[in-house]
């Protein structure tokens, strides 16, 4: 007996129910670092930490009635101060007339279980972490397909539950409109092993439908064989739309470019080729027309004030700008609205500057504009005028050229408008009426 007590790996205590030390085998040196003679006499207490001591008073009054004391973990002390992890069972010690006369304690070393199990708890939390943080909502299937774990981001996302989205009880999220399509796809490859990936949308808890990118890769065993998949699902809602809106601005800037196209081959194709300047006029018309494009531009071609639209056009005006005075209401155009008159402000801006009043330093130029709301046949109106006085004496031209189809008919066809051209000898003078309506 006593070579089997020594021979344990297992430290194997004798104590009295007072708690005095008996007997203290190898493996209790082992474990604790005192030896037989150091310990033998002195009280088992001495092994219990303080915040523990109550421990040992259950298990002798367990001990004194005759009964076992089932295995526990707990914490003891070694020697040298140091706490060392032991599972613990205690059996009672009988006389031969039956009465407990002592305790037998067993203890078994788990400090190795305990760290191990330590590192797992570790590990788990950084997995927590890392899955329940991402931005991705994350799964885990098994090598069929059924899923058995989400991280906490998917159940925040569809207001789920574990029970509920179990094996494929995520089809309940998917869109009715793409559940055939995606489980036939994602069935297939759950059969080839082969990684997957595939775009749909998903419910939110508040019955949102969002778009995600999915994905799911295999995870293997060292003979190649699939022990599992692991998946995630990423929101690609905003990629998506701002996509379409590139697609719409690719086919925007297309038509317009297109249209852009068209207006400089008319301007090359009506203007005066047989004029001396007819390539510094040329120049001149496409300058305004890409200044009317800045502005565009700068405004993502929503509607331009009319304000901000004549300025983009008076730049080109150089010093000869502050001999042009602008008044009128705060008006918006709409692209093709703002491109009709920038064109023949950009004419009359040209020809004040060369041969009207603009030519010279006492030379004025007036712009005004404004809007009837209740004009005489019962629309609104929009009118904008150019008066131009103390430049050289104006005559009329003694024939109409391409800046007369500028000022009169590109406004008269693309705005509905009536359009006056006047040479008075006090000045040039134009003005433009047209339905409020066409501004738009």
């Amino acid at each position: 007996m006593a070579a089997i007590v020594e021979s344990s790996d297992d430290a194997i205590v004798g104590k009295t129910l007072a708690g005095e030390i008996l007997s203290w085998n190898a493996a209790a040196e082992r474990v604790f670092g005192w030896t037989h003679d150091e310990i033998v006499g002195r009280n088992i207490r001495e092994l219990i930490p303080s915040d523990r001591q109550s421990e040992e008073d259950a298990i002798i009054a367990r001990i004194s009635q005759g009964l076992r004391m089932p295995t526990f973990e707990t914490v003891r002390i070694r020697k040298d101060g140091s706490e060392v992890h032991v599972a613990v069972t205690v059996s009672p010690v009988l006389d031969r007339h039956g009465n407990v006369v002592a305790a037998s304690k067993i203890a078994r070393d788990i400090s190795a279980k305990k760290a191990t199990l330590l590192r797992l708890e570790e590990s788990e939390h950084r997995f927590r972490l890392l899955a329940d943080n991402i931005s991705q909502l994350a799964w885990i299937a098994d090598r069929e397909g059924g899923i058995f774990w989400y991280n906490q981001r998917w159940f925040d996302y569809t207001g789920t539950t574990l029970e509920e989205m179990q094996g494929w009880g995520w089809k309940a999220v998917h869109h009715p409109d793409h559940l055939e399509r995606v489980v036939t796809k994602v069935s297939a490859h759950f059969q080839s092993g082969e990684d997957w990936e595939d775009t749909f949308p998903l419910r939110s808890a508040d019955g949102e439908w969002r778009w995600f990118l999915s994905r799911a890769k295999t995870i293997r065993d060292a003979a190649g064989e699939v022990l599992c998949w692991f998946g995630t699902n990423t929101d690609v809602t905003e990629m998506r739309d701002a996509e379409e809106r590139i697609e719409l601005l690719l086919q925007e800037v297309n038509h317009r470019s297109k249209n852009m196209l068209a207006i400089v081959q008319s301007l090359a194709r009506r203007s005066d080729v047989a004029r001396p300047d007819f390539i510094e006029r040329l120049e001149q018309r496409i300058r305004g027309l890409a200044a009317n494009q800045d502005v565009l531009v700068r405004r993502a071609w929503s509607d331009i004030p009319v304000m901000e639209m004549i300025e983009a056009q008076l730049r080109s005006l150089g010093e000869s700008r502050d001999q042009v005075h602008c008044e009128g209401p705060a008006i918006v155009l709409s692209p093709g609205a703002a491109e009709a008159l920038a064109m023949a402000l950009h004419e009359m801006g040209t020809n004040a500057l060369k041969y009207g009043a603009l030519s010279v330093p006492d030379g004025r130029v007036a712009i005004g504009w404004s809007l009837d709301p209740q004009a005489a046949d019962g629309t609104a109106r929009f009118r904008i005028r150019w008066i131009e006085r103390g430049g050289p004496p104006v005559a009329a031209p003694e024939h109409k050229g391409f800046g007369t189809r500028i000022l009169v008919d590109v406004p008269r066809v693309k705005l509905r408008a009536e359009v006056t051209v006047r040479f008075d000898p006090e000045g040039f003078a134009w003005e433009l009426d047209c339905p409020a309506s066409a501004l738009g």
